[in-house]
This record gives C-alpha cells, structure tokens and sequence, in this order.
C-alpha cells in the first residue's frame, strides 16, 4: 500500500512514533511518504519505500502568521495524486487532521477518494484540542476522519469526554522496536556518565511544565542522600533554567548533568540504572517504555496512560502526581540493592516486550484495511 505519513518532525513523541511506523511499514513492503515541513529526527534513511516530501509556506506580507494548514493540504493534493497515495495517516489532531480533511474534499472534487485515518497521542487533545478557539474544528476533524485511533485507552476516555464524537477510537497502543534495543556497548564505556560505585538515574523529555521537572531535582536530591547517585537530564525546554537553579540551591549542581537534546537516547538509557517520569499528564508514556527496553526501571506518577506502560511493583512503581516523597522512597528502594535492582531490570524489559513493533504494527495494518473499506 501507499501510504503518506503526516507528522511534526521533533523530537517529542508523536514524531516519533509517526517516523517509526513509517519505518516498520516500509519493512513490511509499504511504500511510505512523509509529508512534513522538515525531514523527522528519527528518519535517518531514504530509500525506495521511503520518501520524505517538504511542505513549503511562502512567505507573504499579508499573513501575520503564514497559513501552514493551507500549504500542507495543498501539498497532500499533490502528492497524492503525483504519486498514488491510496491512504492518508495524520498524527495530532492539530492541524493535520483539519489540513488532511481538506485534501480529502480537493480530491473528492476531482473524484479522487483516499480514506485518513487520524492518530490521537494526547496534548493535541488534552491541551490544544480543549481549549475553545480550537474545539469546534477538532471535533469536527476527528469526526470527518475516516477512522480514529489513540494511543491509550485513557486518551480515549479523554477525547470521549472532552469532545462531542460520534466515531469509534480504536486504541492502538504506541511500540518499540525491541531487537534495536539490544545493548551494543561496553560497561567501561559508562564511566563517562558516572563513578563505579554511582547509580544512573535518567530523565528524557521536552522540559515543558507538564513534565515537573523540579520534581525530578527534588526526587533525586532525596535519592542521592541515600544512594550515590547521578542524574542525566536529557532535553532542552521552559524549565531547564529553573531546575538548574534549583539544583546550585539544593548545592547538588555536580551530581546533575544537563545533556540538551541527545540523538544518542540508546547509549544514555543502556548505562541507567532508573528513570524518573513524575509528569502532571502523559497520554502514554514513550519515554517510559524506551527506557524500560532498555532494562530500566521506571520511577513515574500514576497518570494518564503510563499505568498502561510501568506495572506498578513490576517495572517500577507508580504514585500520585506531585508525591515526591513516595517516589524517591520507591527509587531508593529499587536503587540501593544490586539484587533487586538486577530484578528490576529484568523485569522491565519484559513489560516492554508486548509493546514490540512486530506486536502493533499489524494492528495499524488492520486500521488502513477498514479506513480503506469505508471509501472503496
């Protein structure tokens, strides 16, 4: 099949699993076409079932904010009908869902008919989507869209709750590659991260305030009196300034490194000995699970869909949002034995396992087989 893949090309985690089921796809002999302003982060290789066309927004005097809506369902018309694409799939709500409807009704009046389908992965619903300049033609986009899935059954209920919808949403969970994850380094690389007798504890995200990043630094100050320790912080955002000042106050500003954005996720995570996701809301929880496949346990809050990633007891622990105490109880308890730790590891690469690409990727398959049914 044709497929044409809609995404923002970044670093956070729709991106990302929109590059990686592109990717797995077109190992399963898709013919695969991204159709964004700029080529994914994770798309490192082009090749004959991969393709990557740029959507352009000419600057014009008159738009105090250039019309990317416009541009991007005009590009989809063109590339649609330039080369086959038999099926659209949009990631987030906004605006792709409301530029790849618009495509649909060009083509519809040439009487080309191509079904979309539209993937839900969470503050294009919970943030953006909620708020009322946008609700109206959210609602109207996820409704129009052919079919609808979302990453967690708690983004369901979300999206079900918040909005007026009259179409079914399948959950299909995000995946992970599990055989990438297989540890190609050495231990003696990881003294460059820490001292021999030092836990690695690690957090990856945006740094946005929905990630309560000065609990990371609270948790972990609490961590590092109990066991040594050293935190990563992997990422750049809004609040990175707040937790470095945090971190000179608590004076633990040595025993934190602040990496930035880091295309070597693999190689950072494969050296942690724990991961701390306390975040305010997480529709799935990506991070988790690429840290759990990588043998890491999870130190996260009990929030949207991450009881749905980190089995409490199991790969991890969970607590209520803001409870840093617990959490730092919980990481100390996973942390200051090998034994258990070893356990802990073990376990969490098996909790990652159900999330294999070779276990989801079919499930989107079987999405393109009804969205396509419905327009044929």
């Amino acid at each position: 099949m044709k497929i044409g893949i809609v995404c923002y090309p970044t670093f956070g985690g729709s991106g990302v699993v929109a590059t990686e089921l592109g990717i797995a796809l077109a190992d399963r002999g898709h013919e695969i076409h991204f159709i964004t302003y700029k080529q994914p982060v994770r798309l490192e290789l082009l090749s004959h079932n991969v393709h990557f066309h740029e959507v352009s927004v000419p600057d014009y005097a008159l738009f105090h904010y250039q019309p990317y809506e416009l541009a991007l369902s005009s590009k989809l018309v063109d590339m649609v009908k330039l080369h086959k694409i038999e099926l659209l799939h949009v990631h987030y709500a906004i605006p792709h869902a409301y530029a790849g409807y618009m495509a649909k009704q060009m083509l519809a009046s040439e009487n080309i008919h191509i079904p979309m389908v539209t993937t839900l992965h969470g503050t294009d619903i919970t943030l953006v989507g909620n708020h009322p300049f946008y609700k109206p033609a959210v609602t109207f986009s996820i409704n129009n869209s052919d079919v609808v899935t979302s990453v967690s059954q708690s983004l369901k209920d979300d999206t079900l709750r918040l909005f007026d919808i009259k179409k079914e949403i399948h959950v299909v969970p995000n995946f992970i590659d599990v055989v990438k994850h297989v540890n190609p380094f050495t231990e003696c690389q990881r003294d460059l991260m820490a001292k021999p007798n030092e836990r690695i504890i690690t957090h990856i995200s945006n740094f946005r305030p929905v990630k309560r990043i000065t609990d990371i630094i609270e948790i972990f100050d609490r961590v590092q009196k109990e066991v040594p320790s050293k935190l990563l912080m992997v990422g750049e955002g809004p609040e990175k300034e707040k937790a470095e000042a945090l971190c000179i106050a608590k004076g633990i500003e040595n025993k934190v490194v602040f990496l930035g954005n880091s295309n070597e996720i693999d190689k950072i995570l494969c050296f942690s000995d724990l991961f701390l996701l306390p975040s305010e809301k997480e529709s799935f929880g990506l991070a988790a699970l690429e840290a759990m496949v990588c043998g890491v346990p999870v130190i996260s809050s009990n929030t949207g869909g991450l009881s749905e990633v980190n089995q409490h007891g199991f790969s991890g622990y969970l607590s209520d949002v803001g409870n840093v105490e617990e959490m730092a109880v919980n990481a100390v308890s996973i942390l200051k034995d090998s034994e258990v730790l070893a356990k802990y590891k073990k376990q969490a690469r098996e909790a990652a396992m159900k999330f294999d690409t070779k276990n989801i990727v079919p499930l989107y398959e079987e999405v393109y087989r009804i969205a396509s049914n419905k327009v044929s």
